[in-house]
């Protein structure tokens, strides 16, 4: 065995050296090939390189796909920085939108119109959502202030955009919005252009019924729905949201206010419209005194 052993060493010894010799004169001639500038060099390299280059694609695959792979990773990146950025930007837009449609209907009411007082007691208190106590049948939120902050009972709360719902009860820090999509919800409204009066009566989805129309006819998807400010509960020409309609026909409002995303809520303060109670007396018409005049003379 150990005779056998060593005769098979001395036939590989041998063989390696050979093997480790052809192979640095293989380099060291692809080297020199590669290294001489001659014009029959250049054209030997060149169809050594077509040969062998595209029998060596398969050999590339994984690393181009890796490569690939890389890019479109870092493309979804950039794509989902952008669309974030989109939906913020949209956001913005909507507001400004909204902003503008106001103005200008409000333009349009006052271009024969002057001196007109608006109410200074409109102002808001912002609120941070603290908490969301929606379920099946109450739909709701809680904001960081209170009684201490001035926060009464019926004062609507608002995202920015669009009305949420109004206050339901307040506590020394703390009070609950009831939201608009709430069973117990009610609101008056007007839909525009139409000047048709409904009620947007919640039923805890998503899309509030727009009840007690008085003519539906001249109701279209996509007319505006704003509060009429009927009851003193809320200010009127607040933001509610569209006329939509849903499978079976039935009218609904879609709701300009993102339900999905309240975190904070401004509170109206709104101390209701005075009421007139005393009608005040009737300013009768002077006779003309043309007439009087004319009557004394025929007199005489």
């Amino acid at each position: 065995m150990a005779k056998d052993r060593s005769q098979r060493d001395d036939y590989t010894t041998p063989l390696r050296r050979l093997l480790l010799g052809i192979l640095c004169l293989c380099l060291l001639a692809i080297f020199l090939v590669w290294r001489i500038d001659s014009p029959r060099v250049e054209r030997f390299r060149a169809q050594v390189t077509d040969k062998v280059v595209p029998n060596m694609s398969w050999a590339m695959a994984p690393v181009t796909g890796a490569i690939n792979l890389i890019r479109d990773f870092q493309s979804y990146q950039r794509l989902a920085e952008q669309n974030r950025d989109l939906r913020d930007e949209l956001r913005q837009m909507q507001a400004w939108k909204e902003a503008a449609l106001q103005l200008e209907q409000e333009n349009a009411r006052l271009l024969d119109l002057s001196n007109v007082r608006l109410d200074p007691r409109l102002t808001y208190i912002t609120g941070v959502v603290m908490a969301d106590s929606g379920s099946p049948f109450r739909q709701s939120v809680l904001l960081n202030v209170g009684a201490r902050d001035g926060i009464v009972d019926g004062w609507a709360a608002m995202d920015g955009i669009g009305l949420v719902g109004r206050i339901s009860g307040t506590g020394e820090t703390t009070s609950r919005v009831i939201l608009l999509t709430d069973a117990a919800s009610s609101v008056p409204a007007t839909i525009q252009p139409s000047g048709q009066g409904a009620l947007v009566a919640g039923d805890n989805s998503a899309a509030p019924i727009l009840d007690f129309l008085e003519n539906t006819d001249l109701v279209r998807p996509g007319d505006r729905v704003i509060s009429s400010g009927d009851g003193g509960v809320f200010p009127a020409g607040l933001l509610i949201g569209q006329v939509a309609a849903d499978p079976s026909g039935r009218l609904r409002v879609r709701l300009a206010a993102d339900y999905e995303r309240l975190e904070f809520l401004r509170v109206l303060r709104h101390h209701g419209t005075e009421m007139i109670s005393d009608p005040g007396s009737i300013v009768t018409p002077l006779a003309p005194r043309n007439t009087a005049q004319s009557g004394v003379l025929g007199d005489e």
